[in-house]
């Protein structure tokens, strides 16, 4: 049990006692507007935080990613730890927090300002602690997790830094689970165009939307399979003129998924067979843009990495919920990386306008970020 080394013993202490200012933290981060895209304003403000508590080698990539590094003695594995900075939310989105005691209500302040405000205090408290680390903890706070940002910031970092990390633990999700498998999807803008015209006079020549109609219609009656669990979703329509014209333009955005790339690609291909068959039938014309491809990977159940996290798990009276997802985790598993992705406290509503988080439970998700590095010291290198 990693309980019974003194210098776990007294992280979890600290990490108790760190509470009120995490939850400062929260409030600070999620008060800050980071849509996807838009994220340099809370990038410039944990820039400033990694330095203020004492992060080496704190910089901003090309891409938007905050990087700050506290070094080991070179004897052991590197980890990388990770949140995101962006929300799903656009810019003039009301982020203000509602403080209600026990819970904090925000657009995004479970989804990922929790996890950023722990990815911050981790390092405060290892640094404070003055904790001998045999690899690297190489934090990073990326861009581009959400929607179409195709997890970016997470692909440029791995890009970069792929050669020095032996595994990655990334902070999102909630306080207990453990996602160990990455959903891959593809996601495309349809649009549809034709001539269009008067809905009286022009009568009869096809409709950008009619037939978009039809296409949507014909892919919400496919069969796809359970295992490996595959899925579609038409997210976004538009298009059209007036009532009264035939409309010349229409658009969907669809997003497909997958646990399986062989799966996810059958799926595409007859996604791709219906549009060109109503195309025939309609006259209309139809493109596909590839908005996002986000990669498949996993790793065994009984991974040292994920029996890591449980044991850690066990040692804070926390059950082990496994399940897939799609994180910034997906990007290192892709390319044979061990990674998971943890949450770090408990709420409900993510993605909506009144998504909310309760506060004690950051203790408990704080204790088992200092926990998962001081174990990780301990696991192979990764093969390289």
């Amino acid at each position: 049990m990693l309980l019974e080394r003194p210098a776990a013993r007294r992280l979890v202490a600290e990490a108790e006692t760190a509470l009120p200012d995490v939850v400062r933290e929260v409030i600070a981060i999620c008060q800050i507007p980071a849509p996807t895209f838009h994220e340099e304003e809370r990038a410039a403000y944990v820039q400033r935080r990694m330095s203020e508590f004492g992060l080496r080698e704190v910089y901003r990539d090309g891409i938007g990613n905050v990087i700050g590094r506290l070094r080991g003695t070179g004897k052991g594995p590197n980890l990388l730890l990770a949140a995101h900075l962006d929300t799903v939310f656009p810019p003039g989105t009301d982020v203000t927090v509602k403080n209600e005691g026990e819970i904090l209500r925000a657009p995004g302040v479970g989804d990922n300002s929790a996890s950023v405000a722990i990815l911050l205090h981790a390092a405060r408290l290892l640094v404070e602690a003055d904790v001998s680390l045999a690899g690297d903890v190489i934090f990073v706070a990326t861009c581009g997790e959400e929607g179409l940002g195709n997890l970016e910031g997470m692909r440029a970092v791995v890009r970069a830094l792929e050669q020095e990390i032996d595994y990655v633990v990334a902070l999102d999700g909630s306080l207990g689970g453990m996602v160990r498998e990455g959903v891959g999807s593809r996601r495309f803008r349809l649009v549809v165009t034709t001539s269009g015209g008067h809905s009286w006079g022009s009568f009869g020549a096809p409709s950008a939307i009619h037939s978009l109609a039809r296409m949507i219609a014909r892919i919400s009656e496919l069969r796809v399979p359970i295992h490996p669990k595959t899925t579609y979703n038409v997210g976004l329509i538009s298009g059209g003129t007036s009532v009264n014209t035939i409309a010349a333009r229409a658009e969907a955005v669809i997003d497909l998924r997958s646990l399986d790339r062989t799966e996810l690609i059958r799926l595409e291909e007859r996604v791709q067979r219906i549009i060109r068959a109503v195309e025939r039938e309609t006259g209309v014309r139809a493109t596909l843009e590839l908005l996002g491809d986000r990669p498949i990977g996993s790793i065994p159940d009984e991974h040292p990495l994920c029996n890591l996290v449980r044991a850690v798990h066990r040692d804070l009276g926390l059950q082990t919920r496994s399940y897939p997802s799609s994180t910034d985790g997906n990007v290192p598993l892709s390319i044979g990386i061990p990674a998971v992705t943890v949450g770090v406290t408990l709420g409900g509503n993510g993605h909506r306008l009144d998504e909310y988080i309760y506060t004690s439970p950051l203790a408990k998700g704080l204790a088992q970020v200092l926990l998962l590095v001081l174990g990780v010291q301990e696991l192979p290198l990764r093969a390289r």
